[in-house]
């Protein structure tokens, strides 16, 4: 990350060129650099597991979808010019993001493909 002035801020990873004086350009005790091709607990936060996974498609499938969802899919399936548009805004505005809304509209419209394709 950058602090306010002009300097980036140093990484702590890197320690390649220490001194061992605690002034000048490669000031700093010198230590070992800590390997890179871990990945740490807390960047595997929020992945999706096999399991949530299909406890999910579980719930969706015993429950169905909530009453915004079926909205979105009959704007979906009513069609129109701007059917799509009109169901990402309609997303957009109950989910609050971008990102959100699109996954949210194209899973919609793929569950109701699937659901087409069997009947």
């Amino acid at each position: 990350g950058l602090r306010r002035g002009r300097h980036p801020a140093p990484n702590p990873l890197t320690s390649v060129n220490m001194s061992g004086i605690a002034v000048g350009l490669k000031k700093g005790y010198i230590t070992e650099q800590r390997p890179n091709d871990k990945v740490r607990p807390a960047r595997m936060k929020g992945r999706l597991s096999k399991r949530v996974k299909l406890v999910r498609s579980l719930i969706t499938e015993v429950a169905g979808m909530s009453p915004y969802e079926k909205r979105i899919r009959d704007i979906i399936v009513t069609g129109g010019t701007t059917a799509e548009k009109r169901a990402y805004k309609f997303a957009k505005n109950r989910l609050g993001t971008h990102k959100r809304a699109n996954k949210k509209k194209e899973m919609i419209k793929d569950t109701w493909i699937r659901g087409a394709g069997r009947a």
